[in-house]
């Protein structure tokens, strides 16, 4: 693909996104204050009235309304019904009553396009188009010991060698930190949440919550765990943002169409910055490492949106060339498979920033 091309692509996406305002309904739910600290700190519990099941939408009421600099603690459900876990062999005792709540008063009567339990939306005040939000991801903890993996039919980048479907459930160890996948096989946990976004520009509509977009939702970045944070682009009034999808771990590529996929409790920071946009995909940053993120159906796209990202952030925060930039890319920085099941392929670079004199 030529360089202008890419460029129309990404001047397009951005435009489009960025067009937007939209005044948002009252709250469908008031969620618990907790302790104060430099922001206050809100509880938000997972209920029938607290999640969107399978969309992102900009005129989704919120559910809790914060401020800048506030902190909420987000209880979050895993996606699948009830009697699915049981079959598995889950005992009914471990299926959380939460996750009954919800299917019973949710799935059948305002589901949307998509398969994911999103806790939210959550308003933050001062957030406007233009805007840039920083969710900082403070902490995450196993809320249920088991975790499942599942493949089916017509779902996964090998379905023709795998024309059925299987669930298997994995016991997590929270002492040990370890997931038992089979005898003789832990797996070291590095809990996650797959889908965490805000709300796309109303043209969207009802926006499915399976493909990651311009908005992030279901990334499946493994590399956003506790510690990491990432920066949206906002499109509507308060950002309307979202949170679920719980992992306990994943590789790289999750071929088969899940992760160790399980109910997380996460504690998330948000702060807004005026007038400030991040490009038009959200962008991210651990301890260790900066991270530009591209979506598309075609992994090349997505690989170039991914580099685009990079180079952009190289020039506005390092203070580059972008021909430095881009060579920097080449000799320090890792392109990365995020997903290719979600019909959007994800990619993300890493540039440590180890490299750099002051990160």
């Amino acid at each position: 693909m030529s360089a202008s091309r890419m460029q129309s692509i990404l001047r397009a996406v951005s435009t489009g996104a960025l067009a937007a305002c939209l005044l948002m309904g009252p709250l469908a739910a008031q969620a618990q204050e907790a302790a104060p600290g430099p922001g206050k700190t809100y509880t938000l519990p997972a209920s029938s009235k607290t999640v969107a099941f399978g969309h992102y939408d900009a005129t989704t009421p919120p559910v809790l309304r914060v401020k800048s600099g506030d902190t909420v603690v987000f209880d979050t459900v895993l996606t699948n019904n009830p009697t699915g876990l049981e079959k598995a062999g889950v005992k009914p005792a471990d299926v959380q009553d939460s996750l009954r709540e919800i299917y019973q008063n949710v799935a059948a009567k305002d589901r949307g396009p998509g398969g994911h339990v999103l806790t939210g939306p959550v308003y933050i005040e001062g957030a406007e188009p233009g805007d840039t939000l920083e969710v900082r991801v403070r902490k995450i903890d196993l809320a249920i010991p088991y975790a499942y993996n599942a493949f089916r039919y017509g779902a996964g980048f090998q379905t023709d060698d795998f024309p059925y479907a299987r669930l298997k459930i994995i016991p997590l160890d929270r002492a040990t930190r370890t997931a038992h996948f089979g005898p003789g096989i832990d797996i070291p946990l590095h809990p996650f949440f797959g889908s965490m976004g805000v709300a796309p520009p109303p043209t969207f509509g009802r926006y499915d919550s399976a493909p990651p977009t311009i908005i992030g939702g279901n990334m499946d970045n493994k590399e956003l765990v506790e510690g990491s944070t990432v920066f949206y682009p906002v499109f509507v009034p308060g950002a309307l943002f979202q949170i679920g999808d719980g992992h306990a771990g994943q590789g790289n590529g999750e071929v088969d169409i899940t992760a160790m996929e399980t109910s997380l409790t996460g504690t998330l920071e948000f702060i807004v910055h005026k007038g400030v946009k991040t490009g038009p995909y959200p962008r991210a940053e651990t301890p260790t490492h900066f991270i530009s993120m591209g979506f598309d159906d075609d992994l090349t796209v997505a690989t170039h949106k991914a580099v685009a990202g990079m180079i952009d952030f190289l020039v506005e925060h390092k203070h580059m060339t972008r021909d430095d930039a881009y060579m920097l890319i080449s000799v320090s920085g890792d392109i990365d498979i995020t997903e290719l099941v979600d019909r959007n392929k994800g990619v993300h670079v890493m540039v440590p920033k180890s490299i750099f004199a002051r990160p």
